[in-house]
């Protein structure tokens, strides 16, 4: 009995043994406020949006230049030369400026691999189907651009008191961007000037999109927009004389020749004036034909004479070739001929703009 006595009571003894309690520091309670874990928004699937087509690839058109020329970076002679292309080389057209006077062309060494070159001296098949390349971010039949009319000074400011900028030559492409309160004067894009602009007499420029365009105060900032009531009309251009080329008749402004694979016609544009000014200009080509088409346009107050000649001898009774007419004329075939353009003299100052174009025939 003691036996088992012992026995209860050791097990009695041992019965928190299975428990380790280990005595430490008192624990301070924290009552934490319950947060509740919004579930996490859900991440927007990227939107199926099609894909938009590829723009049409121009299909470059083939010209061959009938001169020397110089490749632009833009649409006017104010541009920056970034080269030259012999005569009689072939160039791919991919697109025009507004005016029809320039042809962009593919250029490796231009930006982006184009160039700008004078369309009067690139000979092609047909009128290229190209892009208006310019005038505008909303209308590309031109809006926003203007047409030089004859050699033009860039001034800083909307006056001829205002200092200038560089010049530019007919039939050059100028981006206009605003205009004076009385619409007198247009601003242009102009790379030369402050800030890129330039201003221009609104009397010398063949100009579109003029009501468009925002007013341009004094200060360069735009004041307002459209044209306002009672505009008065830019001046009556004023006769300045025409501005000297220096070429003569050993060193002609253009010299062209004709081939049946190659150039079949040339159009010149130039300007003379007398008793100030240059009062003569000389057009050489050599034909590849018998018969040739010879046409002139003019303008200005002056008038004309024109002289030609053969292996530099005058042809005398040659044929008369006025402003607005038109004259066939037979001739041998690899022969130089050259045009001597004069201005008429005439009581005061005149100005004549004239065009000067040989087709070949048939």
């Amino acid at each position: 009995m003691r036996i088992l006595f012992t026995v209860l009571l050791l097990a009695a003894l041992c019965a928190g043994c299975g428990t380790q309690v280990t005595k430490g520091p008192t624990a301070t309670s924290t009552f934490r406020i319950p947060t509740a874990t919004l579930s996490p928004s859900p991440t927007p699937h990227p939107s199926e949006t099609p894909l938009l087509p590829p723009s049409p690839t121009v299909t470059p058109v083939e010209g061959i230049t009938s001169t020397q020329l110089n490749v632009r970076g833009e649409p006017s002679t104010a541009g920056t030369v970034i080269g030259i292309i012999p005569a009689n080389t072939k160039v791919q057209i991919i697109g025009k400026d507004p005016g029809e006077n320039w042809w962009q062309i593919l250029y490796p060494q231009g930006n982006g691999g184009k160039g700008w070159v004078t369309a009067q001296y690139v000979t092609t098949a047909g009128k290229p189907e190209a892009p208006v390349v310019g005038g505008g971010n909303s209308n590309t039949e031109g809006a926003n651009v203007a047409v030089i009319q004859q050699q033009l000074n860039v001034r800083s400011g909307p006056g001829t008191s205002f200092n200038s900028l560089g010049t530019l030559n007919p039939q050059d492409v100028v981006t206009l961007i605003g205009k004076d309160a009385n619409g007198a004067w247009l601003q242009i894009k102009f790379i030369a000037g402050p800030e890129g602009k330039g201003w221009i007499n609104a009397a010398f420029a063949q100009a579109q999109g003029v009501d468009q365009l925002p007013i341009v105060g004094d200060t360069g900032q735009i004041i307002g927009t459209g044209t306002p009531m009672d505009t008065p009309l830019p001046p009556t251009p004023t006769i300045v004389p025409a501005p000297s080329d220096n070429d003569s008749a050993e060193s002609s402004a253009i010299n062209v020749v004709f081939t049946a694979t190659g150039t079949r016609a040339l159009q010149f544009s130039s300007d003379v004036s007398s008793p100030t000014g240059d009062s003569e200009d000389w057009i050489q080509f050599t034909p590849f034909t018998q018969l040739i088409l010879l046409e002139l346009t003019c303008r200005g107050n002056g008038q004309l004479t024109l002289d030609l000649q053969q292996n530099r001898r005058p042809i005398p009774d040659w044929g008369a070739l006025t402003c607005g007419k038109s004259l066939s004329l037979e001739t041998n075939p690899g022969t130089v001929y050259l045009f001597h353009v004069q201005a008429a003299q005439n009581e005061g100052l005149s100005y004549t703009q004239y065009t000067f174009k040989v087709t070949s025939l048939p």
